[in-house]
């Protein structure tokens, strides 16, 4: 296993043991039977199959584009390489989930994530097992590891997933922050660079008239600046009191990881709660 595999798995232990401790891990307000189910299965698929073959294809796809190009940004500044990432990874996210969020037959494929009644570390590969197939940074990312960009992507991606844990997690490593005065300018300069557990919990929020929950915004995951830049951002720093979706018919754990293969029922129309 890469070094950088160990400390994000490192990372990740880190925040279920701290969930473990102080906030049930094991057992979250809300769980179902079926919560447990979608998070096993769309994780171990992503780690697993989803991920390593979406690297491999953008690899291979660049191969065959430009086949004399590989290790051709091997040389550039890593400033540079980092610049290529968080453009053709992060920012290409932002989007598509911003779009998941307004196209319906997106949204099928995107609800899983915000399906359960709580956040945790555990939601955070929680997706139908196709969405992340269709996520255009991995492609992208396996494109530019291809042009040489391997030893920059070690290091942001451990960068990325270590923020995205910590603002999934429910124990909210900002709200102690928030509390020390001197410290409040610092945390305006964060909240609006990356995503923190306020930021992100705001888009998990279940009822949008509560005066947190932005469930149409808050997008970001390793940059909330995307959010600040195209418009989206919403900032309280507080926490919605109830995490979920609202208006929306029941689903299975089938039509969560495998729509369109499974469908419950015949349902049109089907978009998040404005």
């Amino acid at each position: 296993m890469k070094i950088e595999m160990i400390v994000i798995l490192s990372i990740f232990i880190l925040f279920a043991v701290l969930e473990i401790l102080f906030t049930k891990f094991w057992n979250k307000s809300g769980q179902t039977r079926d919560d447990v189910v979608v998070e096993l299965i769309s994780t171990l698929t992503l780690i697993i199959f989803t991920q390593p073959l979406a690297l491999f294809g953008g690899g291979y796809i660049a191969s065959i584009i430009a086949p004399g190009a590989e290790g051709a940004l091997a040389n550039i500044p890593v400033i540079a390489g980092v610049g290529l990432f968080l453009i053709f990874d992060d920012m290409t996210q932002y989007w598509q989930h911003r779009l998941s969020h307004s196209i319906p037959w997106l949204y099928k494929l995107h609800r899983p994530h915000h399906n359960g009644e709580y956040l945790s570390i555990r939601v955070v590969y929680r997706n139908n097992i196709f969405y992340y197939l269709m996520m255009p940074g991995l492609w992208f990312s396996g494109a530019l590891i291809y042009l040489g960009l391997g030893w920059v992507y070690a290091g942001y991606i451990v960068v990325k997933m270590a923020v995205i844990y910590g603002a999934h997690s429910d124990v909210r490593w900002d709200e102690p922050l928030y509390k020390i005065k001197w410290l409040s300018p610092v945390m305006w300069v964060v909240e609006r660079t990356i995503s923190t557990p306020a930021t992100h919990s705001a888009h998990h929020g279940k009822h949008a008239n509560d005066g947190v929950t932005n469930y149409k915004g808050n997008f970001g995951n390793l940059l909330f600046f995307w959010d600040v830049l195209f418009g989206t951002a919403k900032i309280t720093r507080h926490y919605p009191e109830k995490i979920g979706v609202e208006n929306l018919p029941a689903t299975t754990a089938g039509e969560q990881l495998l729509w369109p293969l499974i469908q419950r029922q015949k349902r049109n129309h089907l978009t998040p709660a404005e």
